[in-house]
């Protein structure tokens, strides 16, 4: 029986961090027991019968902490569900469309056989790490762009398939 999901994440400023504990919150409350963790901090993914990753998009990369967990936990996770999702647009394209995931994201999806991947708008704000945040925040275009009404339809929607999963597996 499905009982125990992890959500780890790849975060600078912390915008991930919080979709990825907004995409927890709404698994436990569909009775699922589910962590957010980093993934930096993850030592091991043995005890979840199921994962999520997230990681903040910079320059069309998925965030190094996404990307490092995924080849460290490569062949585990491809035989478990999972989930992806990124977050990155300083605008509200996610919000109307469909963002498909980035080359990189694109082949983890494949190699490890996940079933879904979602892109959310991200956020960027007064006091973000980096030259290059600092410098799109000052020029007027950051902002905050998450839209937690889809991160949580989405989570429901996750919430859904795992419960299916667990009912009939």
């Amino acid at each position: 029986m499905m009982s125990k999901v992890l959500v780890a994440y790849g975060t600078t400023n912390g915008s991930t961090a919080r979709i990825a504990e907004t995409i927890a919150e709404v698994l436990r409350k569909k009775g699922l027991s589910t962590e957010a963790v980093p993934a930096r901090a993850v030592k091991n993914v043995d005890s979840y019968d199921a994962v999520v990753v997230g990681g903040g998009l910079y320059g069309g990369r998925w965030h190094k902490d996404a990307r490092r967990f995924v080849r460290r936990y490569g062949r585990a996770l491809a035989g478990r569900p999972l989930w992806l999702f990124s977050s990155g647009p300083l605008d509200k394209s996610a919000t109307y469309k469909d963002i498909p995931p980035v080359s990189g994201v694109r082949r983890v999806m494949t190699r490890l056989d996940a079933r879904e991947h979602v892109t959310f708008g991200g956020c960027l704000e007064d006091g973000a790490k980096g030259f290059v945040a600092r410098k799109i925040v000052s020029s007027g275009k950051g902002g905050d762009f998450r839209d937690f009404e889809r991160i949580e339809k989405w989570a429901t929607h996750v919430g859904a398939e795992l419960l299916s999963v667990a009912h009939t597996g």
